[in-house]
């Protein structure tokens, strides 16, 4: 995976599986994600997954408002367009993070795994920067696929 950046984000179940589908290509975010394109992507599926479950590679970066957004990216963002506009509702600005290359780990990593390597884990509520040194980014590089 060379020398990129690599994040951890928390992402509802459906959504964290719609992205390894294929289907989902935008990750929405209300507050500017400071990333790289190049930058790899895992993905801890919330609870009752509880899981990181696999990851994928930033390919840009897009910022603009919600309408504009969803007239570039609706069809590509997951959600229908009643939850997009609730979701950034009041925001002059959104962010959506444009993926490729998603891949499904061979096994999910579960909360109980994570915190057995890293006991003050705890899933991100915006995202992580994961250092390539510390025991919890060895232990899920290990399932990949």
């Amino acid at each position: 995976m060379g020398s990129v950046e690599n994040i951890l984000i928390s992402l509802e179940p459906k959504y964290a599986e719609s992205i390894l589908a294929g289907s989902k290509v935008y990750e929405l975010r209300r507050r500017a994600v400071r990333v790289e394109p190049g930058t790899t992507v895992w993905f801890y599926s919330k609870k009752p997954e509880g899981a990181i479950v696999g990851y994928a590679t930033v390919a840009d970066l897009h910022e603009a408002s919600p309408k504009t957004l969803w007239r570039r990216y609706g069809s590509s963002v997951g959600i229908s367009k009643a939850e997009f506009f609730s979701y950034l509702s009041e925001l002059d600005v959104a962010f959506a993070i444009e993926l490729k290359n998603s891949s499904r780990l061979k096994r999910p990593v579960g909360l109980d795994e994570l915190r057995k390597v890293d006991e003050a884990f705890q899933p991100p509520q915006f995202f992580k920067r994961l250092s390539r040194s510390e025991t919890l980014f060895r232990a899920i590089s290990e399932e990949l696929s």
